[in-house]
């Protein structure tokens, strides 16, 4: 088999900057490939937003805390995904020219190795998610589910994509969970009561008989905008399994690319136009303003041109249109800011 290295191959910061020793860690995390970091954390980001700007909040020091810890969350739990991910595909990997030089099928780390990296990662994410409302916390420890079973859709089904985008932008409800209750009860309980909403683990019990909680509606924005955001992954994943669309075939691995075969292109401007609509829809279900939508034309725009210029015989320009949907969710990020604007 001919390996096939990646188009930044000796040009990302690892490749060029990290010690020896600490080089097969790194990839294994996929620290030389910050882009998944980006589409991992800019959801949960977005919801923080989102949560703040329903209510007409300007982000407090913990909102600011929330931002940080839900980045280093990001980074961490992404690296501990992707080396789970490939503890279970090390064959597959083997197999596939453009994986097959990553630690595990290569050889630098072990399987044994890669199960400390995992847990390592995963438990210093947990101290970042103790930090966070009850609710978050619950949320957090259900995506698990989802990031366990990621690895195995592939094998059982044409669109693994649509399974990572459940799991890849679970991060918006946890960030409007973790944002919501201080900015909902800074605007909506009067002062003699706000004292009585306790969201976190660690709030004492309180003795005065009241008994605060929001309503099932008040989620609604935050349901609507991870729905768009599996719309969006599904889109952004399929353009990038162009990449290994025929290896996959010769080892038989399913994807949302080889489903759609030469309509690929169709099929991503169905999905991006679905992320569009829901996310104009968020905007409405939240009540943000006229910015919201002059920033939502912005974002509609730049996912059409990747549609427009989509290739499925060009893995270069697939692998390029992938990683401008980091510019694509902070353009939606930036929308859901600004909407919390009258004018």
């Amino acid at each position: 088999m001919t390996f096939a290295p990646l188009p930044d191959a000796g040009a990302n910061w690892v490749d060029r900057h990290a010690p020896e020793g600490l080089k097969p860690w790194l990839k294994l995390g996929r620290f030389d490939r910050p882009i998944g970091i980006w589409l991992l954390l800019l959801p949960g980001w977005q919801g923080i937003a989102l949560a703040l700007a329903q209510y007409r909040q300007a982000p407090g020091l913990y909102d600011l805390w929330l931002f940080v810890g839900f980045g280093i969350g990001a980074c961490l739990m992404r690296a501990a995904g992707c080396a789970f991910n490939d503890i279970v595909d090390r064959d597959f990997d083997a197999q596939v020219a453009r994986t097959a030089q990553r630690p595990i099928p290569s050889g630098r780390i072990s399987v044994k190795q890669a199960w400390v990296f995992v847990v390592g990662c995963s438990l210093i994410s947990l101290l970042v998610l103790l930090t966070l409302p009850a609710v978050a916390i619950g949320l957090g420890v259900g995506s698990l589910v989802l990031v366990a079973a990621y690895p195995f859709m592939k094998r059982i089904t044409w669109w693994p994509q649509a399974w990572l985008g459940l799991t890849f932008n679970w991060g918006a409800l946890m960030g409007f969970a973790a944002a919501l209750p201080l900015a909902a009860a800074a605007l909506l309980l009067p002062a003699d009561l706000a004292g009585e909403f306790r969201p976190f683990l660690w709030s004492p019990a309180s003795d005065s008989g009241h008994a605060i909680a929001l309503t099932w509606q008040t989620y609604l924005p935050a349901v609507l905008l991870w729905i768009g955001g599996v719309f969006w992954t599904l889109g952004y994943d399929t353009i990038y399994a162009l990449q290994d669309i025929e290896d996959d075939a010769m080892i038989g691995v399913k994807s949302s690319a080889r489903r759609l075969a030469s309509a690929v292109q169709p099929g991503v401007a169905v999905f991006y136009g679905l992320t569009v609509i829901l996310a104009a829809l968020t905007g409405f279900a939240a009540g943000l303003g006229p910015l919201f939508g002059l920033c939502l034309v912005i974002y509609a725009v730049h996912l059409a041109c990747q549609v427009i210029r989509l290739d499925r015989n060009d893995g270069a320009l697939a692998l390029k249109l992938f990683k401008s949907n980091r510019e694509a969710g902070l353009i939606l990020l930036a929308a859901i800011a600004l909407g919390s604007i009258s004018l």
